[in-house]
């Protein structure tokens, strides 16, 4: 037994020692950072940025997952190359670290760390700490460039050095009228967009073999346009046909924005963009465990890391959510990565791990993300006709699977296809929680809550937008919730019971007004139609599903049919029920939507970007009356300004006493509503 013991303590030995983060160079160093800034007793901060090159071992079966990995180019010693940014800030006097290190994941290449005052703010709960914060570069289609975490992955090739072709479609709506030129970008919905793939046919820019179509509406007939009147060119400054160009196409008497453009081509030599997930955990598991690197050079927070948690939200919450469903969160020695997670705002997978995918896209039409595997306990989905999984059974399978605290609003129900999370593709049962997960739910908010405050005068709508800004917010909820997995990670405190919409307690219903029981509101667009729906598409062959990897076999996808989607159940003012309610939702000011309608464009009339809605309670019973509004005035519900205040009150009161609020935010909760304008 012993002999086999010490077999396996030099194969976990000999893993960790192949694959992983070679070298560590810090570039910048700003110390004190955050402007000489103290946080509570671990005093001033400073951080370090640089980057990390690491290796890749395509054998091991922990990156087999990796979709064309085994195409990509290998060094001397048969490992995959990379190279990736990173910032890491840390108490200047290590003694002060906490021992927990937060990793925040960079939406889009954004870093949370840089050393301004308004991200300072934004950290101070984990700096007062004394926590290790670290961000890096893993989305591998985002062009370097200073200012954002970047990684530079290879390129996957055939075994005979030839090129690996895929196709690609492109969609384009709202451009200027009569643009001539259009750049060949993705992601451009939802945050930076990144350079779509570009075929060449033997060095040439021919476009006989690809496809540009347009369209009045979404499901409306699909028109080609001839080849012979666009071209891959720019036309910005010269008559079409143009100057050539790869990476733009220009239409022969310009695009008009009333219609969509639909672009499929033949891509050629797909980025190995998967490698994001491996690197991500190579790197804090090397912040975490390792004394030095190859060079020699020391690991800053070297035994300074007992726990680690990572936090993301939207983009990168969905990262959050595939890095432990493809099994990610087993490092190569056997041990854990992360010991509690919050994926926020986040109910799908990420789009990433498949060939020429679309890392920056959102949830529009044709894009994956909600068709793998969405639910944490395992689900048979027979609507998609897939087997019995979950987004845990790898992690389980290695006793590797974090605490995790799931967080999420109204939008992502309206916007983001949330409903399969709770209750599947057949909308017909509440599928259950594990043990290691809670799941809050936030009524009422956008996507990512709103500004907060408390003010009878409704905000200015979003631009593009029909109906006012939605200021309900989540972000109190969060930091209070942030505590509660640090806690449950480093103390073993169980956090709040979880809550949120279920079907069996009649919480979700179909997304229409007659079952929301929506108010009639003069001038305000009914909810039916408005949800984006979940779409079950033939991706074909060579693409694994569940695991949401593999490539596309063809471009746009056929759709086999649309699945049910259910929404949480409202009120009589239109108001959702279920889940964790701001103060400002428990004394409203008006219906908090989280969907808006497009006023104008293409998309007239449909979902509004990533944006919720507000429609503010009239003053008076007066003024109710005369709009025709059936919801109460303020004066009626709250009677005058102290009234209101009261109502405040009482609401913070509860969600502090439920530890969804913290004392000091209540404080400033019930002094924001003091000093408002409402019923003065």
């Amino acid at each position: 037994m012993r002999f086999l013991f010490a077999i396996l303590a030099v194969v976990a030995i000999t893993a960790q020692a192949e694959a992983r983060i070679t070298r560590v160079v810090i570039e910048h160093k700003d110390s004190p950072a955050y402007q000489g800034q103290s946080f509570g007793e671990a005093g001033r901060y400073e951080w370090l940025r640089g980057h990390a090159y690491g290796e890749l071992d395509p054998k091991d079966p922990l990156n087999a997952v990796i979709t064309d990995l085994q195409f990509a180019p290998r060094n001397a010693r048969g490992f995959v190359e990379y190279t990736a940014t990173f910032t890491l800030a840390k108490p200047i006097d290590n003694a002060k670290a906490s021992g927990v290190m937060l990793y925040d994941v960079a939406n889009r290449g954004r870093i949370a760390l840089a050393g301004s005052s308004t991200n300072a703010g934004a950290l101070a709960d984990f700096f007062k700490r004394g926590d290790v914060v670290l961000s890096s570069g893993w989305q591998g289609d985002i062009p370097a460039r200073d200012g954002i975490e970047t990684i530079a992955v290879p390129v996957a090739k055939n075994p005979d050095g030839s090129s690996i072709t895929g196709p690609v479609l492109i969609r384009f709506s709202d451009m200027m009228r009569d643009a001539t030129t259009l750049p060949l970008m993705r992601g451009l919905g939802a945050g930076f967009p990144a350079p779509a793939p570009v075929s060449l046919d033997n060095g040439s820019l021919d476009n006989t073999k690809a496809a540009l179509t347009r369209r009045s509406a979404e499901g409306s007939a699909i028109v080609p346009i001839r080849a012979a009147d666009w071209a891959f060119a720019d036309c910005g400054k010269t008559a079409f046909p143009g100057v050539p160009d790869a990476g733009k196409i220009c239409l022969k008497g310009g695009f008009d924005p009333a219609y969509l453009y639909e672009l499929v081509y033949t891509a050629k030599d797909p980025l190995v963009v998967g490698i994001g997930y491996a690197a991500t955990r190579d790197l804090n598991a090397f912040f975490r465990h390792a004394e030095h690197d190859d060079t020699g050079a020391a690991n800053p927070v070297s035994r300074k890391i007992t726990f680690a948690v990572a936090r993301g939200s939207s983009q990168s919450g969905n990262f959050l959510r595939s890095f432990i469903h493809l099994g990610f969160n087993q490092d190569e020695s056997g041990g854990i990565v992360w010991d509690g997670i919050n994926p926020n705002i986040a109910v799908r997978q990420l789009a990433m791990n498949f060939r020429f995918a679309a890392v920056g896209g959102g949830a529009e039409l044709y894009e994956p993300g909600s068709d793998g595997v969405l639910w944490w306990s395992d689900y048979k989905d027979d609507a998609r006709r897939r087997p019995e999984a979950g987004l845990l059974d790898r992690c389980r399978a290695s006793g590797t699977c974090p605490k995790i605290v799931e967080t999420f609003g109204s939008f992502e129900f309206w916007g983001l296809r949330a409903s399969p999370d709770l209750v599947g593709t057949n909308a017909d049962h509440d599928i259950p929680l594990p043990a290691n997960v809670r799941r809050y739910y936030f009524p009422g908010v956008t996507h990512g809550g709103g500004r907060g405050g408390f003010s009878a005068k409704p905000p200015a709508a979003p631009a593009a937008c029909e109906l006012p800004a939605n200021p309900n917010p989540s972000s109190d909820t969060m930091r209070a919730l942030t505590v509660a997995l640090i806690d449950w990670v480093t103390k073993n405190t169980p956090p709040p019971p979880s809550q949120y919409p279920r079907l069996d307690r009649g919480e979700l219903v179909v997304p229409t007004q007659a079952t929301l029981g929506s108010p009639m509101i003069p001038g305000v667009p009914l909810p039916d139609g408005v949800i984006n729906p979940l779409y079950d598409y033939d991706l074909g062959a060579t693409f694994r599903y569940n695991d949401l990897s593999g490539a596309i076999a063809s471009e746009p996808p056929a759709i086999r049919q649309v699945l049910p989607s259910l929404v949480p159940k409202e009120d009589a003012d239109g108001n959702e029920v279920v889940g964790v309610a701001s103060t400002l939702h428990q004394a409203p000011l008006g219906t908090y939507l989280g969907w808006n309608v497009t006023a104008r464009g293409f998309a007239k009339g449909r979902e509004c970007g990533l944006n919720g809605a507000f429609v503010p309670f009239a003053r008076n019973k007066a003024e109710r009356v005369a709009a025709g509004d059936p919801r109460l005035s303020l004066e009626e519900r709250y009677g005058s300004h102290d009234g209101y205040v009261a109502v405040v009150k009482g609401a913070a009161a509860r969600l502090v006493r439920d530890r969804f609020l913290l004392q000091e935010d209540a404080d400033r909760l019930i002094a924001e509503a003091a000093a408002s304008d409402v019923l003065r």
